[in-house]
């Protein structure tokens, strides 16, 4: 399986939240633990809307939870 070229914090963020769950985050943000699981892990790049709802969870600006790797 290839590497997407983007990369995130959202474990990091969860832990420093209060251990929030993938659930959690799911839930707030409008989609399945299983997706947020796999945004987690690099094996889905999630839309451009489900990005900023994720670093909006986190009231962080976008770059600060994804980073894109040239």
């Amino acid at each position: 399986m290839p590497v997407l070229p983007i990369s995130n914090r959202i474990r990091e963020l969860r832990a420093d939240h209060g251990e929030m769950s993938q659930l959690e985050l799911a839930r707030l943000i409008g989609v399945t633990r299983q997706t947020v699981n796999a945004i987690e892990l690099g094996k889905y790049s999630p839309s451009l809307e489900v990005a900023f709802r994720i670093a909006a969870v986190f009231d962080l600006p976008l770059e600060k939870v994804f980073k894109y790797k040239k």
